[in-house]
């Protein structure tokens, strides 16, 4: 008894679903694929695994400890696919490497993160998402904004917020302070935390500028509108930090005249720990979950690394996390499952699949079988109940006639199967 109940326990970090729930995340998955084919989105596949290179250290991908690796059979070290920026990247550079005209592309796919236990999140993701490759102009930028905003809406999200940074901002500042690589992880830590007082301790003995210092002080808070980080220029005359504000207030006017700026908020002191990110981030929150729904950025050199230099800018939903959202808000995803049961006899088998087809052509879902001889009419009607289905069609005998159960009413007709035609 053990061993079988350990065989049909699924390993942590991940999880079955079916049913209602099965449907009614393919149907969101749906609705967000057909936002992005609206904007002309090509669809791809890409494999589930591939080379350990592709996600190594070097690309700035995940850590090495997050990565599920095996071997194959001439003994290469291959990984479950962590993340899909690299993976596309490989693929763009291998097919598209001559081609400096702008490409579009989108997929649904699983990710595979071996996170480590405690923190409750689940190993396998599903994940649909957008990269645009060959275009580094703002107008790209507010396209995956916008894209993500029209994703959410259709999938029935009301209430939602994205958050836009630009990594570049703090490199640049980073760079200038000529902060050595332990100093800038710790630095990096207490900033996307927002430990202010953690940033003060870590810079007071470090010999820089006072004007940077306390610009470093005050990037934690910086957040908010557009204003607040417009405001952010006055505190500093680098050049790149101040390139890097200019983006972020060119795609909020791009995103103002599409109507769209009252969902997008601005933080300086967002970054990532994908190292491949150049210019905007941006992630994605709603209530009901506890982490973003929404994460991407633009990586303008990591496609350079596959053969291949050209911009390019990205995002992708966690789908799961999605799921969980909407819920807990309790918004309903509307699906048709299977309502009706038609249950016959041998006899009157021609019949009952006769009235199947009947309703499947006008695309009521129902479900045909074929009564055992050892099963009660009860049996049935429990089984009818306990899925969540409504009514029991049921053919005996020669199959002139349907006796139709309505389990929810608990009434019951009699009805010659030539009323159907």
């Amino acid at each position: 008894m053990a061993e079988k109940n350990y065989l049909i326990h699924t390993p942590e970090g991940v999880r079955d679903i079916y049913g209602a729930e099965c449907r009614r995340k393919l149907a969101v998955q749906e609705k967000i694929l057909q936002v992005l084919y609206s904007y002309g989105y090509e669809h791809i596949q890409t494999p589930s695994f591939e080379y350990f290179d592709i996600f190594s250290k070097d690309r700035g991908s995940v850590g090495q400890r997050e990565l599920f690796k095996f071997f194959d059979r001439d003994n290469e070290t291959l990984v479950l696919r962590p993340d899909m920026t690299p993976a596309v990247a490989r693929f763009v550079a291998k097919y598209h490497c001559d081609d400096p005209m702008p490409l579009r592309l989108c997929y649904l796919e699983r990710t595979f993160k071996n996170n480590s236990s405690y923190q409750g999140r689940l190993k396998e993701r599903t994940e649909t998402g957008a990269e645009m490759i060959g275009d580094d102009c703002a107008d790209a930028d507010a396209e995956m904004i916008a894209m993500v905003i029209d994703s959410l809406r259709a999938a029935g999200l009301k209430e939602f917020q994205v958050e836009l940074g630009q990594v570049e901002f703090y490199r640049s500042l980073v760079d200038e302070a000529g902060l050595d690589e332990e100093t800038q992880e710790a630095l990096n830590h207490l900033i996307e935390n927002k430990n202010n007082f953690g940033v003060e301790e870590l810079l007071k003995d470090i010999p820089m500028d006072e004007g940077l210092k306390e610009l470093f002080l005050r990037l934690p808070g910086l957040f908010g509108s557009v204003e607040q980080i417009r405001g952010a220029a006055e505190l500093t005359g680098n050049p790149r930090a101040l390139n890097a504000i200019g983006r972020l207030e060119e795609v909020h006017a791009i995103l103002a005249e599409r109507g769209l700026a009252d969902y997008v908020t601005y933080d300086l002191g967002m970054l990532s720990n994908y190292r491949y990110y150049t210019g905007i981030i941006f992630k994605a929150y709603t209530y009901g979950t506890g982490d973003y729904i929404v994460t991407g950025g633009r990586y303008d050199k990591l496609l350079m690394q596959f053969g291949k230099d050209a911009p390019a800018v990205g995002f992708v939903i966690v789908v799961d996390q999605l799921m969980a959202a909407l819920s807990r808000q309790q918004i309903d995803v509307p699906v048709v499952l299977p309502g009706t049961v038609i249950l016959y006899e041998q006899e009157a088998r021609t019949g009952a699949l006769w009235l199947a087809e009947h309703f499947r052509r006008q695309n009521l879902a129902v479900q045909s079988m074929k009564r055992k001889a050892d099963r009660a009419l009860e049996d049935y009607q429990d089984m009818v109940r306990r899925r969540g289905q409504r009514n029991l069609l049921y053919l005996e005998g020669d199959g002139r006639t349907v006796r139709v159960m309505d389990m929810v009413k608990g009434s019951e007709d009699i009805i010659p199967l030539s009323e159907y035609e």
